[in-house]
């Protein structure tokens, strides 16, 4: 089942005006550049943090195919790529917002039923997690999280585990 939140995020934290300015892991994308430059961006930090190769072409797949969607549909938005802990576990966030026309039937776009292309089902197939929410007339917003070596996968036994956790704790706080 694909968690999928209708309701009004804009009064969450997180979840405000659009910002076209770029912070560090914010890549505004309003041209076929740019998503090149926000998957590469994911690609890089995915394998600073240690993902499998395997993983860091499923990161940088569902960063392009979010980024397309936005150009496609949107003309502009922003993808945010960042990284995240719990406990011994690794993770990037993805967060794709437009403030485009929104989808009607977000449960259909994401089921497939109004896609001809990859799209939302395969980021949602790419990725551990997959959440959107979307507003007809204000925009979307996707949030797609990647685990390190799978979900419900543990740093504890694996080769290089040490390096990717000495990175992790330079790029993202421990999330209780």
């Amino acid at each position: 089942m694909v968690p999928i939140d209708l309701l009004d995020r804009s009064s969450r934290p997180g979840f405000g005006e659009l910002s076209v300015t770029a912070d560090d892991g914010v890549v505004p994308i309003g041209s076929a550049a740019d998503v090149v430059t926000a998957r590469d961006m994911g690609r890089a930090l995915a394998a600073r943090l240690g993902f499998s190769a395997c993983d860091q072409m499923m990161i940088a797949t569902a960063i392009s195919e979010l980024a397309r969607n936005i150009l496609e549909f949107a003309t502009l938005g922003r993808i945010a790529i960042t990284p995240t802990r719990t406990g011994t576990r690794l993770g990037l966030v993805i967060e794709a917002r437009d403030q485009g026309p929104g989808i009607a039937d977000p449960v259909g776009a994401v089921d497939g039923a109004h896609s001809s292309g990859f799209g939302l089902p395969g980021v949602r197939r790419l990725m551990d997690e997959f959440d959107i929410a979307s507003e007809v007339g204000k925009g979307t917003t996707v949030m797609a999280k990647k685990w390190q070596f799978g979900e419900g996968g543990s740093l504890g036994s694996l080769h290089g585990a040490t390096i990717a956790m000495e990175v992790a704790d330079t790029l993202c706080p421990t999330v209780p």
